[in-house]
């Protein structure tokens, strides 16, 4: 089976195909070029690499956030669009769950994060059962430093966590994250290259039977666009 895997939640996106099972290539966004120009090229680079074509390709997996609401929306839409051409599944997943895999199966509390600018990031906290796998404990949200890391405490308890992030000096920089490291609590900085994670997920879920339909495919952008919180501002002042 052939799977495009395609990450365009932030900045560091990727594109990626999967070939029976393995990764093949893999392209990362190095560059400030727009989403909108980038995507279809890396694409179609990938697949030539991989000695494929979109016909061939037996599910799209794409990232449905958290991200930047641009982002997110390009990846989605060029995956919808496929998908109705094509007549090919579609698996979305979350960005958060496919770092905090990173970490490993071993049971536990996991806690994904990556920078959501504006002195925000976004984050998660996972529990994984073995067996059963990655269970999202609370919905993902938009949050700052030192309150995900005091809320995800309270939420494990006195239990350790694994920490999963993109940008761990956000994390490193809350006063509360002392005391986690104090008791030893590993942080893992994931690779940039997410899509072949993501690519990787989407595998799994096709063997699962947990595909989306491409036509209700949505986003989970946590964070409301600048135009909705102006729109709900100006009606909440009545102007």
């Amino acid at each position: 089976m052939i799977t495009l895997g395609i990450d365009t939640c932030e900045a560091r996106g990727s594109v990626a195909v999967r070939k029976q099972g393995a990764l093949v290539v893999m392209q990362e966004h190095e560059t400030a070029e727009d989403y909108s120009s980038w995507l279809l090229p890396a694409v179609e680079n990938c697949l030539r690499d991989a000695t494929a074509r979109l016909e061939d390709v037996g599910v799209l997996a794409v990232a449905t956030g958290p991200g930047s609401f641009t982002g997110v929306r390009v990846g989605l839409t060029a995956v919808k669009a496929w998908a109705e051409l094509y007549g090919k599944p579609v698996a979305g997943v979350s960005r958060l769950e496919v770092m905090a895999r990173a970490s490993g199966a071993e049971g536990g509390f996991v806690a994904a994060s990556f920078d959501a600018q504006r002195g925000q990031i976004f984050g998660g906290l996972y529990l994984v059962r073995p067996g059963t796998g990655f269970e999202l404990v609370e919905q993902e949200m938009v949050i700052g430093a030192e309150d995900f890391v005091k809320w995800v405490g309270e939420r494990a308890g006195g239990e350790t966590v694994r920490w999963v992030t993109l940008d761990a000096p956000l994390l490193e920089a809350a006063p509360s994250w002392k005391g986690r490291a104090g008791c030893r609590e590993s942080l893992l900085v994931c690779g940039q290259g997410l899509a072949a994670s993501v690519a990787e997920l989407g595998e799994e879920r096709a063997r699962r039977g947990q595909l989306s339909d491409a036509l209700y495919l949505d986003a989970n952008y946590v964070r409301r666009s600048d135009a909705e919180i102006l729109w709900k501002d100006r009606g909440r002042h009545g102007s």
